[in-house]
């Protein structure tokens, strides 16, 4: 029997120890890329050539009209589209940087609608994040201090969504209120901070408007990818030794 204690010991430890550490850890995971942030990163190099490249700008922002039109108004759209049309750099960058703050809004607002959605709710975090990073390089040239502040406040939000943990391993639970004022920290600076006057971002909520393939890569826990099952079939296999060296003594 003692055998069996320590057999049945070492193999759950070998089970946790090949559960990755970032399951139970606070991390971004794979920000999965803010399709918006990107095209901003795209038109900033397009238009910071020599001499700017507005024909190229304008294809690349084509990419994201619609969707920026169906979430936040087609006001936002149309301000770039002017400033392109005009061959004015300065308020295309300007325009495309609110319409990232609006995105930072959009983003935080649904992850407090669906707080109780752990998964959801990180995976609109990280484009969030992801968001912030494109504005990022701005806010430290002006004010490192705010970039520092904010960047700690994404931390605090992340930590406030809770963790429902793997099989009651690493569970923390959620804090609404925490990460209620982690949001307004982050969007009362930024709205300051760019200038903007309202932060409303249209009615379209996220569940109704996000589409499947959107999802992109998802957390290790997503039991839709292979790689996941791993730790739960070395469950099964150690709870059928069990099942079966029990059987065999009993027999014996």
């Amino acid at each position: 029997m003692r055998r069996f204690c320590l057999f049945f010991s070492l193999a759950m430890i070998f089970i946790l120890n090949s559960v990755p550490i970032s399951a139970f850890a606070y991390s971004y995971g794979d920000p999965n890329e803010e399709k918006v942030a990107e095209v901003y990163k795209q038109m900033s190099e397009k238009l910071n050539k020599q001499p700017p490249n507005f024909a190229e700008a304008r294809k690349i922002f084509e990419t994201v009209k619609e969707e920026i039109d169906m979430h936040m108004g087609t006001e936002p759209s149309q301000a770039v589209l002017s400033a392109l049309d005009k061959k004015d750099k300065k308020a295309v960058l300007k325009n495309m940087e609110k319409i990232l703050v609006l995105n930072v809004a959009r983003r935080l607002e649904n992850i407090e609608k669906n707080f109780e959605q752990y998964d959801t709710s990180k995976r609109l975090l990280a484009k969030a994040f992801a968001t912030y990073e494109a504005l990022s390089p701005i806010v430290q040239a002006k004010d490192a201090a705010l970039d520092k502040q904010l960047r700690d406040e994404f931390d605090k939000a992340l930590q406030s969504l809770g963790n429902p943990g793997l099989f009651g391993v690493g569970e923390k639970k959620a804090n609404k209120e925490q990460f209620k004022k982690s949001k307004d920290m982050i969007l009362t600076s930024l709205q300051k901070q760019f200038g903007l006057k309202s932060l409303k971002v249209g009615h379209f909520s996220e569940s109704e408007t996000e589409k499947p393939q959107e999802v992109e890569k998802k957390e290790w826990t997503d039991l839709s990818e292979l790689k996941n099952w791993i730790p739960i079939a070395i469950l099964i296999v150690v709870i059928a030794g069990v099942v079966v060296y029990s059987w065999r003594r009993k027999r014996a």
